[in-house]
């Protein structure tokens, strides 16, 4: 697969391929793939990945491009080196909005929503639109990424806003003493993108379900989600009455309402440096939300041995990792 970076007189091209057939394995970095059809499969034809359809049909159109940047290409500057690629800036090989409106509709696709598009669009339940207000990637001594994004979903009928929000990721992250490479930039933007597509699926599949319930088969209910403003709300169908459900202690990833995991990590002495996947996180003890899935996990300390693990994060879970470490 090739890489979103790629080189140019003066400035660093970053080749976001969304849907690109030059691809070679014809998925793209950004999405994985084809956002999903009517039955929420990819290009293939299958379903790997996806959640059990539900009956949510959606119409989703190109998110417009809001910031105040001359060109729609344009990502961020470049103040520190990235191995492979010269030039201080980094502009993508297609707009801004195409990029990002693939990867929601990806993971709307992948949360079984069925979307319709050509001439079966005009029979879809429900609208999504929306606007990109900042999404900014600037490589420094630490990379710093800003994503913020508004949709609006409307009923496709009578056109009535049902739900509206903005949803935003800011982080930075050290790249290490080797510096950033074309990989590591397209890894960090494609993280970005998922994070926000993600809250913005998952806050409007809560927004649905809610007052919805009948097109997903679940009990009404409703989720707070870190990283989304709710501008517009359906109301809340009656609720059946149900156990009161205990409280999660504060801080702890509460599974009614994460979209991430937590990972603790102590060792034996502390003050131990701890990287993730490559990152430098802090020091021991540590407890930092990530997101789910299998994650590398070193840990250094002068005069010690280096121990590394493997440990696997889970949604809305606290994973504890406890290392004694050896001279």
């Amino acid at each position: 697969m090739s890489s979103l970076l790629r080189r140019a007189a003066l400035v660093v091209l970053l080749s976001a391929v969304a849907g690109c057939s030059a691809v070679k394995d014809g998925k793209d970095p950004v999405t994985g793939g084809t956002p999903g059809t009517a039955a929420g499969k990819n290009a293939a034809g299958d379903n790997t990945g996806s959640r059990l359809s539900n009956a949510v049909t959606l119409r989703v159109g190109q998110y417009v491009d809001q910031r105040q940047v001359g060109n729609p290409r344009y990502l961020g500057q470049i103040a520190s080196r990235v191995s492979g690629v010269s030039g201080n800036e980094l502009i993508l090989d297609q707009d801004i909005a195409v990029i990002a409106t693939a990867a929601i509709k990806k993971h709307f696709a992948a949360e079984g929503f069925q979307l319709l598009e050509g001439g079966d669009a005009d029979n879809a339940l429900f609208e999504v639109s929306g606007v990109i207000k900042e999404l900014v990637l600037n490589v420094k001594h630490r990379d710093e990424i800003n994503i913020s994004i508004e949709t609006t979903l409307k009923d496709a009928a009578t056109g009535k806003v049902l739900w509206s929000g903005l949803v935003t990721e800011k982080s930075d992250r050290f790249a290490g003493v080797t510096g950033n490479n074309k990989a590591d930039v397209d890894a960090y933007l494609n993280k970005g993108l998922r994070i926000v597509s993600g809250k913005t699926v998952d806050a409007i599949g809560a927004s649905l379900a809610a007052s919805r319930p009948e097109l997903f088969k679940l009990t009404p209910g409703t989720k707070a989600i870190k990283g989304v403003e709710v501008y517009v709300a359906p109301p809340v169908a009656p609720a059946v009455t149900l156990p009161a459900m205990p409280v999660a202690a504060k801080g702890d990833a509460s599974p009614a309402n994460a979209t991430t995991g937590l990972l603790s990590v102590s060792t034996n002495p502390t003050r131990a440096k701890v990287y993730l996947d490559g990152v430098y996180f802090g020091l021991s003890p540590l407890r930092s939300e990530i997101e789910p899935g299998i994650h590398d996990v070193v840990v250094t300390l002068n005069g010690y041995k280096t121990v590394s693990e493997k440990v696997s994060v889970r949604k809305g879970d606290n994973t504890e990792l406890e290392l004694i470490l050896e001279r």
